[in-house]
Formats: C-alpha cells, structure tokens, sequence
C-alpha cells in the first residue's frame, strides 16, 4: 500500500532553513519496526506518523521518531504534524488541531504573524525542572571552559515526555565553539542525566531576536538540531524558575541553526498563572516535498 509522505521545514522564514521533518499519512498497519527503518531513512531528527481516522474527540494518533529511537514528545514534529493534517488529511476546518501522542493530547492553534505568515502554536504538556550539575563538569562534556557557562543561573535538566539540559552560555562565541562529546559526558549519563543538551544565551544574530540557541543529542553519534521546540518548552520553564526576564508573561524571538546553515526562528511564549506555568511554542511551516513511501 502506498503513503502519501510530506517533507516541511519547521520554524523556517524561507525555504530550506529551519529543521526538517517527515510526515507519514494513513500510517495504520504500519509495524513499530517499519516506521523506526522509514525514520532511519528519512534520516531528519524526527519522522512522524499519522493515523487515517481521527479518534472521537477529532484529534489524530500521532507516533514520532528519530532514526534511533521512538519519542513522547519533540516540538517542531508537533507543529510541522499538525499543518499537514490542517492542509492535507483533516475534513475539519475548526481549530485547534489535537494530536494524541504518548505524553498526551497535545492541541494546535494557528494564527497569524505581524508579517502575515500562519504560525503554529502548541501548548507544551506539564514540565518538571529536575537535577542540576557544576558548570565544570558540563563545561568538559561540552568542550568549554567553566568561565564560558553563566553562573548566575542553573545547569538544569527538564522532563516532559522526553529530557534535555538546560545550559545558559555567556555569549555567542561559547556557543559557536559548543560541541557534545559523548565519551565526556558518559559520567553524567551515568547519573541519569540525557545526552540531549540545550544551550542558549542572550546574545544574537540580530537585534530583532531576544535569544540564541543550540541543540545537541545523540542518535547514532551526536547531532545538531536546526530547531528544536521541546527545548524552547523546556526554555520557557526555565526562564520563568529563574526570573531571567522581568514579569510572569514572556513573548520571545529565539534564533537557531546558524551553525548549521538552517537560520530558524522559534516563537515562545511563557506565563506564571497561579502555582503553574503555561508553555506556548511557535513557528511557521514551509511544505518543500511531497510523495509516497512504496513499500
């Protein structure tokens, strides 16, 4: 049977820039171990796979994987997955766009920008900010120096579904020459802390944007993500814990994938209302391929 397929860049401005993602239609019948060989195939940091019926409530069972590995939660796959279910799977024309996904039914609104392009938006599942470590020791997994990470704030790890740490860098130049070695972070993988790192800094590219970012996770050897929405999640906790900016409503512009060559723009709102936080993240979608997987 053939799958109709779509390849997006999400939290892209252009074409061929932000990060890239595979989205697999009417993906019943599908074996966990076909869609973990398609996923290596598509070799993106993230391929999802959609279900053909909407479930009762009108949202879609949505798996997503990396070539290495099944995720509960990754935010750009959540975005780019949920345009085109809006543009190419949904009868429904009403919002949000629910997608069931193994850390819960995550909704999706669209909006537009100043700009006038769609944005998605999805509201980030409950996160934990969890376990801390020296800024010397994941200074040597990172190839830093202990004076290049800010010690005004946390290195954190934070949890929703899947984990990342939280790394606040001083400047641009430490987050040009970040790299994850696996071999120097094996002791704090030891402990229990993921090898997916999220680094960021108040310096940018361009003065438009309030902060820059880099991703790193393993998946058969290290990658680097041009964009990644689960971190800007994780991000949105995290500033809010540690008073990085004034107030309890944050609205950010958060440049990534410049090291990469895929510019990226994630949008990220973060508020305190009560005793809870509420996580938004945001991008535009750029739709770039379409096929069928024939086998």
């Amino acid at each position: 049977m053939a799958r109709r397929f779509f390849v997006v860049d999400v939290f892209a401005e252009t074409p061929y820039a932000g990060n890239q993602l595979a989205v697999v239609l009417d993906a019943d019948g599908l074996s966990d171990a076909t869609m973990q060989r398609v996923a290596a195939e598509m070799n993106f940091s993230e391929t999802t796979f959609v279900a053909s019926a909407p479930e009762p409530d009108g949202g879609y069972r949505v798996r997503i994987f990396t070539p290495a590995r099944e995720l509960a939660f990754a935010g750009h796959p959540i975005l780019g997955t949920a345009w085109i279910i809006r543009h190419h799977a949904s009868t429904e024309t009403a919002v949000p766009v629910r997608l069931h996904l193994a850390v819960g039914r995550v909704p999706v609104t669209f909006e537009l920008s100043a700009e006038g392009s769609e944005v998605a938006w999805f509201l980030a599942p409950p996160m934990l900010l969890g376990a801390t470590c020296t800024r010397e020791r994941i200074a040597v997994a990172l190839g830093l120096s202990p004076k290049d990470i800010e010690d005004k704030h946390p290195v954190q790890q934070a949890s929703a579904g899947t984990s990342a740490i939280i790394v606040p860098v001083c400047d641009l130049g430490a987050l040009r020459r970040s790299r994850l070695d696996l071999n120097a972070f094996a002791p704090l993988a030891s402990e229990g802390f993921p090898p997916l790192v999220y680094l960021f800094c108040s310096e940018t590219h361009h003065p438009r944007n309030h902060l820059s970012a880099r991703f790193f996770f393993e998946a058969h050897g290290v990658r680097e993500d041009p964009a990644t929405g689960s971190g800007a999640a994780f991000l949105g906790a995290y500033l809010l814990e540690h008073h990085l900016f004034p107030g309890s409503d944050l609205s950010l512009r958060i440049e990534q994938g410049y090291e990469v060559g895929r510019p990226s723009l994630v949008r990220l709102r973060a508020r305190t209302t009560g005793n809870a936080r509420e996580v938004s993240v945001g991008g535009t979608v750029i739709p770039t391929i379409h096929g069928e997987l024939l086998g």
